[in-house]
């Protein structure tokens, strides 16, 4: 069907398909598709069967088997122990401070960006940052008030580091062609605890365990269908990049209480 839609031989669109997604459109449906699972699980209080629903599985038994083929546990083995790395493990580090949140809303927002798959590593994020820079800087689009924010779609903890998605954006004024690898989109706006962290690099992963793991499963809110976003303001010392200065914004919304 979708290769009828797209006017291609199911050949020429199973090739396509799996040059941009790096593997077969069964693999990546069934990948994402227990992924997301796996984040619901560990960040969401629905039911088993709920997640199924949501996900594509009309039983929770499906659900099972697949999420214990791709994971090596269950469903219901790794909600008693969120804090499982079922993927591989972060080094933890502790010497970072990070204050109580914000709780803003935000409008939409038009941005100019860039996608990219990979690790995120300081050395990944940092290249696709300097090609949209050059662009936005030959295109003459930098304003003042321009704001950057870097968007990340997968949880390390469950998807393979070299999966993990990522997009660098700028927010923009002006109407862009697209061109290469440079896209423009409209970020949805809404509600968002907003940390504010300034500090190492190497501290990434610890400061989301913190924010997961600690913050939003004592708060009255949980996730918004929606990635979370970070927010880039200065580095702390110019001669030293590995230094942060920025805010993480999580897309939440208020817990309602079934009764």
């Amino acid at each position: 069907e979708l290769a009828k839609i797209s006017n291609l031989s199911k050949f020429h669109f199973h090739r396509i398909i799996k040059s941009l997604l790096g593997e077969p459109i069964g693999n990546y449906i069934t990948r994402t598709r227990v992924e997301t699972a796996a984040l619901l699980f560990r960040y969401s209080n629905l039911d088993i069967q709920d997640i199924s629903y949501q996900i594509g599985y009309e039983k929770a038994s499906s659900l099972n088997k697949i999420f214990k083929q791709y994971y090596g546990i269950t469903p219901s083995e790794y909600r008693k122990n969120k804090t499982l790395k079922i993927n591989y493990s972060i080094p933890k580090k502790s010497n970072f401070k990070l204050n109580k949140p914000e709780i803003i809303e935000i409008s939409n927002m038009e941005v100019v960006y860039i996608h990219t798959k990979g690790e995120y590593s300081k050395k990944n994020i940092d290249k696709v940052w300097t090609e949209l820079s050059d662009f936005v800087k030959e295109n003459k689009l930098f304003f003042k008030g321009i704001e950057s924010f870097g968007i990340s779609y997968d949880d390390p903890s469950i998807t393979e580091k070299e999966k993990c998605r990522y997009e660098a954006c700028y927010t923009t004024k002006q109407s862009i062609v697209p061109k290469g690898n440079v896209g423009t989109k409209k970020i949805k706006g809404g509600k968002f605890a907003v940390f504010s962290y300034k500090g190492n690099y190497e501290n990434w992963g610890t400061i989301y365990d913190f924010i997961f793991d600690k913050w939003l499963i004592n708060s009255p809110f949980e996730l918004r269908n929606q990635p979370v976003m970070e927010k880039y303001l200065t580095t702390i010392n110019q001669n030293d990049k590995t230094l942060l200065n920025i805010e993480i914004y999580l897309p939440i919304k208020s817990i309602v209480n079934e009764t």
